[in-house]
């Protein structure tokens, strides 16, 4: 069995609509503002040990993605973010490729620095969902396995 016929998708029905589409045209065809620059995520569930379907806008620096637990600013951090942390090693399809990856989050200095110049630089709403928060939000780097 493969990890496209493990996987779960997401409970909240937009979410699972965006899934949906992104499997059936290979992420040519989605109904998201960031058509384009979209993922799907694959993550181990901490509590139940299945594999999660996400997707992610991502970001591309210096050949690797770049994520942003973002969570529309909410106060807690998205459980796939909370997968990664307990188990890095992820799955990602960028269009019709998935591929092993590791998830390493992102330092502070260099959080800081990604976040300004590439993140909010490119998809300023990135900043709005920072000041809904006290939590800083955490930045990941999908560094694909060789």
């Amino acid at each position: 069995m493969t990890i496209e016929d493990r996987a779960v998708d997401p409970s909240r029905p937009h979410a699972a609509k965006h899934v949906r589409q992104y499997l059936e045209s290979d992420g040519e065809a989605v109904d998201h503002p960031a058509a384009g620059h979209l993922i799907l995520l694959y993550t181990t569930g901490r509590a139940t040990g299945e594999i999660r379907r996400t997707p992610l806008r991502f970001f591309e620096v210096d050949g690797d993605l770049i994520v942003a637990a973002s969570y529309g600013g909410s106060p807690r951090h998205p459980d796939w973010y909370l997968n990664l942390v307990e188990d890095p090693r992820v799955w990602v399809r960028r269009n019709a490729e998935l591929y092993d990856a590791d998830a390493i989050p992102i330092a502070e200095a260099e959080r800081d620095l990604l976040w300004t110049t590439v993140v909010v630089g490119t998809a300023p709403q990135f900043a709005d969902y920072q000041e809904k928060t006290v939590r800083t939000i955490p930045l990941v780097r999908l560094a694909a396995r060789p």
